[in-house]
């Protein structure tokens, strides 16, 4: 389990990455938009996961649009790791071809924790309800249809990034099975840990939804 020291260096070593990059073009690669704080400072806005968040330059500090949403120091690396993603990629766009997270470079490393954060969660809560994913993942993220396995949805995490949830029904000899999917563009964005990360950011949300809703 990483230490938070250890948290604290990720976010200095993806701040020192962006510091010297320029805001504007940033935001042109990436999908967020650029403004002022009340000091005068420039802002990038990020839409993640259906929510604004605000990142004041080069501060790199986080403010949520609601105001009482913390911000994890996790998720603070991420949306880091993703601006610098971008910007390495000059914006990469969806490829429309989809891939298995075992197919991620150093996605078979990772496999366990994709599992425990991701898969395996989503299967346990909707197997048995895969119309409930569906209506779930539509309310938080404003998921669209997609054409595979017995139900299953295309989140857009981030501006770039596009992750399928798919679920297949069980029967009298087998479990519910299910899986997510990447668009191949996401490997030019993040590393197979930050992928294993955000696919749990997508999942728990609609996992305490779900409860909700029981």
């Amino acid at each position: 389990m990483p230490r938070i020291d250890d948290y604290r260096q990720a976010l200095k070593l993806a701040s020192g990455q962006l510091t010297d990059k320029d805001p504007e073009l940033l935001a042109g690669f990436s999908g967020a938009e650029t403004g002022r704080d009340k000091d005068g400072r420039t802002t990038l806005t990020l839409s993640a996961l259906n929510r604004r968040v605000r990142i004041t330059w080069a501060e790199f500090t986080f403010t949520a649009e609601k105001p009482e949403q913390e911000i994890p120091i996790q998720e603070q690396i991420l949306y880091l790791h993703y601006l610098c993603g971008a910007w390495s990629s000059k914006g990469v766009r969806a490829t429309g071809e989809w891939i298995s997270f075992q197919e991620i470079p150093d996605g078979r490393f990772y496999m366990d924790a994709f599992q425990r954060r991701a898969k395996n969660p989503m299967v346990t809560t909707f197997g048995e309800k895969p119309d409930l994913l569906v209506k779930v993942a539509t309310e938080l993220y404003g998921a669209v249809p997609f054409n595979q396995g017995d139900a299953s949805v295309v989140v857009r995490a981030l501006p770039l990034v596009h992750l399928a949830l798919i679920l297949w029904k069980g029967d009298e000899e087998f479990p519910p099975e299910g899986n997510v999917l990447f668009d191949r563009s996401i490997i030019k964005i993040f590393s197979a840990e930050d992928i294993a990360w955000l696919s749990g950011m997508v999942v728990y949300p609609m996992i305490g939804r779900a409860k909700q809703k029981n």
